[in-house]
């Protein structure tokens, strides 16, 4: 096996305070495992930058991008057999490195996401089916969002039930929280699609490792804790890009049609339910979310 073999690239995008990613770089540090470790930090114009620490590379962009340009950033300048892809609000185990390695060993060319818990352990839905309008549509109709623990509810939502804690399951592709697969295949692929601002730059690469029958691999008996939105502003700008996000997707594959139709339909229904629950309570003003709702499609293609 060559250095350039035993030599694995980490790149983790930073965008505000820094500490979550300092304290990542620590635990990279730490890991226990046959090889190194090439840790590569994208700041993404951060308001507060990153700090120079030894051994690792920063990247200093010049604009904010985003997450998937800000990934990209950093993986020019990575040398490794491996890519990491990692939020910097991870928390990981001291053999992670190891095991994921282990498992994209058995693969060959693939990409690998463990189970991701939040800090109380609570699985995430890693494992997804590739998205649609009718995903979508009944994401937005908010009147169902109380059956959110339902096992059929999250079905319909397009997550994919395989995908547990313990098991190991392909689904068409995981989130972006924490990644890994070939350096070169990410390069090959040309990166992330940098329209997305963030969200959904994760699925459409995916979707062109699906197109070379590269697969998407969910390694349920490794897991990394994940916080969530450290970087991602508030919760309208947050509900606003990935919205964007969304059409932008829907236009490049041409396949979720009439989206924009739909979310409005879905938007008067809520309004229609909203008007019942008004009566009952008076501090609900269906007008005002009606409002909020279709602002976010409203200006999309």
């Amino acid at each position: 096996m060559t250095s350039n073999q035993r030599l694995y690239s980490i790149v983790i995008p930073h965008y505000g305070n820094p500490e979550p990613a300092q304290q990542l770089i620590s635990a990279l540090k730490s890991q226990k495992f046959q090889g190194s470790l090439e840790i590569i930090v994208s700041d993404d114009c951060s308001p507060e930058p990153f700090p120079g620490l030894e051994g690792v590379r920063v990247v200093r962009r010049k604009t904010n991008g985003g997450f998937g340009s800000a990934v990209n950033s950093g993986t020019e300048i990575a040398t490794g057999k491996w890519l990491f892809i990692l939020n910097s609000d991870l928390t990981i185990s001291p053999d992670f490195i190891q095991r994921m390695v282990e498992k994209g060993e058995e693969y060959g060319e693939v990409l690998i996401s463990p189970q991701v818990v939040d800090h109380e352990g609570r699985g995430q839905w890693v494992g997804r089916k590739f998205p649609t309008t009718f995903h979508y549509a009944w994401e937005w109709f908010t009147a169902l969002a109380r059956f959110r623990h339902t096992t059929w509810w999250q079905r319909a939502v397009g997550h994919d039930l395989n995908c547990i804690t313990g098991k190991t399951a392909t689904p068409d592709w995981v989130i972006g929280a924490c990644m890994m697969l070939p350096t070169q295949t990410f390069k090959d692929l040309g990166g992330f699609d940098q329209r997305f601002f963030m969200n959904c730059e994760e699925v459409d690469f995916q979707r062109r490792l699906a197109e070379r029958r590269i697969p998407r691999v969910f390694a349920g008996d490794i897991t990394v804790a994940h916080v969530g939105g450290g970087s991602s502003g508030e919760s309208k700008q947050r509900r606003q890009w990935v919205t964007d996000a969304r059409f932008i997707y829907a236009s490049k594959w041409n396949e979720q049609k009439h989206l924009k139709q739909v979310l409005t339909g879905i938007s008067y229904l809520n309004y229609a339910v909203n008007k019942l629950r008004e009566k009952r309570n008076p501090a609900v003003n269906a007008r005002e979310i009606l409002n909020y709702e279709l602002s976010f499609v409203k200006g999309q293609p």
